[in-house]
């Protein structure tokens, strides 16, 4: 466990994405959740390290698992936190993310979690706000608390991610989960393998010390975790994929081709899943997932977050 001293690890103002961290500062915030972990488990789940504080949850993309452990973590920690799903409200009425930016600070919050389909979106916000900014997820770019709860959930099961071989499957292309999680795991020591069709797996991955496999069961032999990635049509141009069949018959995670991972692998996706396309719900379902366990990683990961960030704001 952590003491309190971690958050002198972590000296931003913001989280805008893995990219830019150091060893010490992932490791302290996933410390930090550790303790959050114990707090979630107590009957007594409120503290006070937020009174008084207004967090903003700004969603531009629809979203239930992430925009719902974000509020629950802030109430969790004693903030006040208001749910904006800016898609049914002012964008639909022409205003931009800057005008929106404005307004908010005006009402003076003191953390802002935007979630966006733009890349950057969340750093722009953060030069034009005076509280802390946290990116949910901005556009195929970075999805950093994503990437940390699913560490949090390796450490725990598998007592370290240095040397760990993980197999990030599928749409890899499309995946803003995919790009933080190299950057993090690569960070701590882990082998990174990203397997999928050639057409969904960026150019240059290997620069990042990646190694690019576009057979699945190559991709998943030896492998101690397997992280399959949802394929997002709704962020593809153009037929990148066959039908849905076809590309499950290929890529999908089934029982037969987990076999072929290390003893004890384990098993891991961000969610929502399509059971059928990309994991068999055998799989989803079985005893070597940790499908579920991420949900309450994702809700303790949050809570460190905003602690961290928390000792940065003003008092006065």
């Amino acid at each position: 466990m952590a003491s309190n001293s971690s958050t002198a690890y972590y000296p931003h103002r913001h989280l805008l994405g893995i990219e830019g961290l150091s060893r010490p500062e992932i490791v302290a915030l996933l410390d930090m959740a550790e303790n959050a972990i114990e707090v979630s488990r107590q009957v007594e789940k409120k503290s006070s390290k937020l009174r008084g504080r207004t967090q903003i949850n700004l969603f531009y993309e629809a979203s239930t698992r992430t925009q719902a452990s974000f509020e629950i973590a802030g109430k969790r920690l004693g903030a006040d936190v208001m749910n904006m799903s800016v898609a049914q409200s002012s964008e639909k009425k022409g205003e931009t993310l800057l005008d929106t930016a404005m307004t908010l600070n005006a009402m003076r919050p003191d953390i802002i979690v935007v979630r966006h389909s733009q890349a950057g979106a969340a750093h722009l916000l953060a030069r034009k706000v005076d509280c802390s900014v946290v990116n949910a997820g901005d556009g195929a770019h970075e999805h950093p608390t994503q990437a940390l709860l699913d560490a949090l959930t390796i450490r725990r099961n598998k007592g370290r991610i240095e040397g760990l071989i993980v197999a990030i499957c599928g749409d890899v292309l499309h995946s803003r989960v995919a790009r933080s999680n190299i950057l993090l795991l690569a960070a701590l020591g882990a082998r990174v393998r990203a397997v999928g069709p050639s057409t969904l797996v960026p150019r240059g991955l290997e620069r990042l010390g990646v190694q690019v496999v576009n057979d699945m069961q190559r991709g998943v032999d030896g492998a101690d975790i397997v992280m399959m990635l949802r394929l997002q049509r709704e962020r593809m141009s153009g037929s990148l994929v066959p039908s849905s069949r076809e590309y499950f018959h290929f890529f999908g995670l089934d029982e037969e081709k987990l076999a072929r991972a290390a003893p004890g692998a384990l098993v891991m996706h961000p969610g929502p899943m399509n059971r059928g396309v990309e994991i068999d719900s055998s799989v989803a379902d079985g005893p070597q997932s940790l499908i579920r366990e991420q949900v309450e990683m994702g809700v303790a990961v949050r809570m460190a977050v905003l602690e961290a960030l928390a000792h940065h704001l003003p008092n006065v």
